[in-house]
């Protein structure tokens, strides 16, 4: 894999006669629009074919792979244009194997919200270990919350995804609520109650784990919190089941405030399976502009992580998204707008400016004046800061990543991710 960052004056065309590749496949896998307009500055991801195979009349997807002695998987994670269907024609050419470098395995997990798109949840399944659908949430009364997510779990299994399920302290008004978490922690009948539900669910639905989210925990219920993951982890590990949970990201034991005190990473990491690092969100909706994970402010999160817990316990939080803040920003009234990595893309090409990258965020950016005047600032991921991201995982020996979420597309994010991974 090459990054190839656009110059001015470049076409698809120069570049792909650049690299020698296909200019047809270029375009598809950086999901360059049809008129081939791009962005100076605009990352593409360069992928060189070691084997590829022509489709003759009769072949499948599954004949094919067994020929080649690779999983259906591998081939849809070498072939994008697929969106992870089985559909093939004559003559068709598909990549069996890429000259890449792969630097380590992992287990990457995808949070999926029940009205993803179907398409392009079929195109980034794939490249999934495990799909997490957001989320079991919790009643007033201390019940477990419904979710309608047939949909996904049936799609994952197709693609030989496992799932994975999601609780947290979510309401029916769709926030975090400590109220909620507090009522489960402390009240032994409730608990009760609510982990017999978990196991009905779980065993109904084939969920492989559990994932637990409890944000916004004040720090008297940390010893609660690690102790009722203990417990989760005894009995569903007991069943065969795996038992994950989410951390804020801290860079010391006490740091204050309402996110990070209900956390205690010894004791969580102790009790659970694996953890997730939320390192993002650094920049964020009603904040100041700015990359949504600063690779600084992420690598004290991961140097503090590892003092508390095993890094083979880890998996790094990883965004798939970015923001654009209208200016002047202004405190308490500014409110950046969530866009996906090819949305931002596609602003910079409509208003004809440049991409520019930021060498210690390790994060793209730019400027832009909409149709009425307002001037913009957007921050997003693409190739480089991902890969910058991703190669954090074997530098610190990581189980992996989490990626939230997977309801914007951005192909870059998992042709990367293949470049440098066997995904387990």
């Amino acid at each position: 894999m090459t990054i190839h960052v656009v110059q001015a004056g470049e076409t698809l065309s120069s570049i792909a006669a650049l690299y020698g590749v296909d200019p047809t496949r270029l375009m598809s896998d950086n999901e360059v629009p049809p008129d081939g307009s791009l962005a100076v500055g605009q990352t593409l991801v360069v992928r060189f074919p070691r084997q590829v195979h022509a489709v003759a009349p009769g072949e499948t997807l599954y004949s094919i792979a067994e020929v080649y002695g690779i999983t259906v998987r591998r081939l849809w994670q070498n072939n994008w244009t697929l969106g992870g269907k089985a559909d093939l024609y004559p003559g068709q050419v598909l990549v069996v194997s890429y000259f890449d470098e792969i630097i380590g395995t992992g287990t990457f997990n995808g949070y999926a919200y029940p009205f993803i798109d179907r398409q392009l949840l079929d195109a980034v399944l794939p490249y999934q270990s495990t799909l997490t659908p957001f989320t079991y949430g919790i009643t007033a009364a201390g019940g477990l919350l419904p979710l309608d997510d047939d949909a996904l779990l049936a799609a994952a299994r197709a693609h030989g995804v496992r799932p994975v399920m999601h609780l947290s302290t979510y309401t029916e008004n769709d926030q975090f609520d400590s109220e909620r978490a507090a009522l489960v922690l402390t009240d032994t009948e409730i608990q009760n109650g609510l982990l017999l539900e978990i196991q009905r669910t779980m065993r109904q639905k084939g969920f492989a784990g559990l994932d637990v989210d409890f944000e916004f925990l004040p720090a008297a219920l940390a010893d609660d919190y690690a102790a009722f993951l203990s417990r989760l982890q005894r009995i569903l590990g007991s069943q065969g089941y795996f038992v994950w949970a989410a951390l804020a990201p801290k860079t010391s034991p006490d740091q204050p405030g309402l996110l990070y005190e209900g956390h205690n990473y010894a004791k969580v990491g102790a009790a659970v399976d694996a953890v997730l690092l939320m390192t993002y969100e650094w920049g964020y909706t009603y904040g100041p502009p700015m990359a949504v994970a600063p690779l600084p402010n992420v690598r004290a999160v991961l140097d503090y992580a590892v003092t508390e817990i095993p890094p083979a316990k880890i998996l790094l939080g990883v965004p798939n998204y970015g923001y654009d803040w209208p200016l002047p920003f202004v405190q308490g009234t500014t409110r950046a707008r969530s866009i996906s990595n090819q949305e931002a893309v596609r602003l910079a090409i409509r208003y004809g400016v440049a991409i520019q990258y930021d060498d210690t965020a390790q994060s793209p950016f730019f400027h832009y004046t909409d149709d009425n005047g307002t001037i913009h600032e957007v921050w997003f991921e693409d190739a480089r800061s991902m890969e910058a991201k991703l190669r954090l995982i074997a530098e610190y020996g990581f189980k992996g990543a989490g990626f939230w979420n997977l309801m914007r597309p951005s192909s870059q994010t998992w042709l990367t991710l293949a470049s440098l991974y066997d995904i387990l």
